[in-house]
């Protein structure tokens, strides 16, 4: 049985007195890796080098977008206006944006997580929010206060996705790290996860193969539908 490679995008860190090293730095929490490991994957770090995209893609079956503490320049989904909380990586969101387009072009397997999932919806045509209290003024904790191994809250699924079909529940438990969200529906985008204070919280693109984006860090497996979510991952870029 085939081992899918699964290509998995790094952080990136300056360097610097104090830091892990005084020069720049890629950074992969581990369980991104060991979650891919349990399904069945080969995990594949990808450097920041948007020029090498197409043989990276040539390499991989399957493309991991993670989360991070940065965000998507709002000018990528045509917003001028700039929430004061907002930080970019510009290298990184470059590297990413060339790679998930490729992916998107080639149909291939697309897992995006957090940040990942932001940045997937945008290259689809989407906008965020940049400051979720902004829009949602009676949200609740989406950078929850306790550890993020544990459930922050909880998420509806949405009937008659590919994500409920996966996960085969109406409501998961699931944790929270993040201050932005997707805004909007654009076409050949179906939403399939939402917070109790309706924040959008997943989406996937029903025509691919499998392209599935959730707000949440399944990496942790917090539920049995965290796992179940990279089964399908891997099970799709296996084939």
């Amino acid at each position: 049985m085939k081992t899918p490679l699964i290509g998995i995008t790094m952080d990136s860190e300056d360097g610097g007195e104090g830091a892990y090293s005084k020069f720049d730095w890629y950074a992969l929490r581990e369980n991104y890796c060991g979650a891919v490991v349990k399904s069945g994957g080969l995990p594949v770090p990808l450097p920041h080098e948007p020029e090498l995209a197409e043989q990276y893609l040539d390499l991989i079956d399957g493309l991991l977008i993670t989360g991070g503490a940065f965000d998507v320049d709002p000018s990528m989904y045509g917003e001028s206006d700039v929430h004061d909380t907002v930080i970019t990586k510009d290298k990184r969101t470059k590297f990413e944006w060339a790679m998930t387009k490729g992916a998107i072009d080639r149909d291939m397997p697309i897992l995006g997580i957090c940040g990942g999932q932001q940045l997937l919806h945008v290259v689809m045509g989407g906008k965020l929010i940049q400051h979720i209290p902004d829009s949602y003024p009676d949200c609740i904790a989406h950078e929850q206060p306790n550890p993020r191994d544990e459930a922050g809250h909880t998420v509806k699924i949405k009937p008659g996705t590919r994500l409920h079909e996966i996960v085969g529940v109406n409501e998961m438990s699931v944790n929270s790290a993040h201050h932005q969200a997707i805004a909007d529906k654009p076409e050949g985008i179906m939403i399939n996860a939402l917070a109790p204070d309706t924040v959008l919280e997943g989406m996937e693109v029903p025509f691919m193969k499998f392209c599935i984006g959730v707000q949440w860090h399944p990496e942790f497996h917090i539920c049995e539908g965290d796992k179940k979510i990279f089964d399908a991952f891997i099970e799709a870029a296996r084939s």
